[in-house]
């Protein structure tokens, strides 16, 4: 009896610890590494719908354009509204998402904030968003100015406007690059240099909005066949009240199989959803892991702790690419001891040995970075003490 309790104990012990380290895992993607989210299938986005632009509810709210993204546990394509988004910085721009062809399935990239519009396949999502950077609107020292001649504003609450026509712009409703029937387009040396510089993932408000969006079955492609009933909205996650906008038509005729791009479809998804490491296509290697995004740049207003915590974030993004690499080399030298002793049995064994590690390291950097991000948190302000009664 002792025996049987004191295994009990041990394996409530160890499934508490793998349940705490994937939650830790899953807080750590849902912000600053939500930008690492890839997923691949051999099926193209359903051409964009047609949809008018909500009002913008406010000053310092960029447009950020809807996109069809993949959901791996219904094998669909679901759309996530088109809506404004209040800007993290002053400054910052707004990327938008792709989906692109990568020669054996289509994969997404992720949008961005930074300083300057870089690639987004080439894609018209329109307002302002036309293939090649963003009309829409410009900052002006320190303030967004709209483009009334395409963004949807009220001049009565917003008086920061301007009005420059835009010209010689394809319409199209095509929403993915290369492959059968994508646009044909590749990034400029200023495009590839603004994913490379300073920028941000998705606000917290975005990430919400996709869940929400991914919670809808109304948003499903195969449900509204290209044309969702909730095109864009006001404010993110807001999807009921006179804010919604409704799509007039479907981009194009709702046929999957002729966006398909190989003769099977496969799916793939790892950073939004570790849990599915373990499919068709597991994460075994180092190698095989994202590259790793670094969280923003620390904004406690202060200058010199911004600086010291700008120095930990550094030391711990090279700390753990050692780590990877040092996982990576002894794992190809115990390839290359099995591969002379050629046992089949033996090799599966240690691709599940490698698989293992692997995860526990991108766990463990996870974990990191999550405890990084609570620690150089802004203390909240103290509430001011009640003034005594007279």
């Amino acid at each position: 009896m002792h025996i049987h309790s004191t295994m009990r104990s041990s394996f409530i012990r160890s499934l508490s610890l793998r349940v705490l380290a994937l939650a830790l895992l899953m807080t750590a993607f849902s912000g600053a590494s939500f930008a690492q989210f890839r997923v691949a299938i051999t099926v193209g986005p359903p051409a964009l719908p047609v949809y008018e632009q909500p009002i913008c509810p406010g000053d310092g709210y960029i447009w950020t354009p809807g996109y069809w993204y993949w959901d791996d546990d219904i094998s669909d394509y679901y759309w996530v509204p088109g809506t404004w988004v209040m800007a993290p910085e002053v400054g910052f721009l707004w990327t938008p998402g792709w989906w692109g062809w990568g020669g054996d399935a289509f994969i997404f990239h992720e949008g961005f904030w930074g300083p300057t519009v870089g690639f987004y396949g080439g894609i018209n999502y329109g307002f302002g968003y036309f293939g090649v950077g963003f009309a829409g609107g410009r900052w002006d020292n320190g303030h967004f100015f709209y483009n009334r001649a395409v963004a949807n504003v009220n001049v009565t609450d917003i008086h920061n406007v301007y009005n420059t026509t835009v010209n010689n712009v394809t319409v199209n409703r095509v929403s993915f690059n290369g492959g059968n029937g994508g646009v044909e387009a590749r990034p400029t040396a200023q495009e590839e240099a603004a994913a490379h510089g300073r920028h941000v993932a998705p606000v917290a408000a975005q990430t919400q909005h996709v869940q929400a969006a991914r919670g809808n079955p109304e948003l499903r492609a195969s449900t509204n066949h290209g044309k969702p009933p909730i095109a864009a909205t006001e404010k993110p996650g807001e999807f009921s009240g006179h804010g919604v906008v409704q799509a007039r038509e479907a981009g194009a005729p709702y046929k999957p199989e002729e966006n398909r791009g190989a003769a099977q479809p496969r799916a793939e998804s790892t950073a939004a959803h570790p849990e599915n490491n373990n499919a068709a296509h597991p994460v075994v290697h180092p190698n095989d892991l994202p590259a790793a995004e670094h969280p923003p740049a620390p904004n406690t207003g202060n200058a010199k702790l911004d600086q010291k915590y700008q120095k930990q974030q550094t030391k711990l993004a090279a700390q753990q690419d050692k780590e990877r690499q040092k996982l990576q080399q002894k794992q190809d030298q115990e390839h290359q001891q099995m591969t002379q002793k050629a046992n089949q049995a033996k090799t599966q064994q240690l691709e599940q040995k490698h698989q293992q590690q692997t995860q526990q390291l991108q766990q463990r950097h996870a974990a990191q970075q999550q405890q990084m991000q609570q620690r150089q948190a802004p203390a909240p302000h103290a509430a001011p003490a009640p003034a005594r009664p007279r």
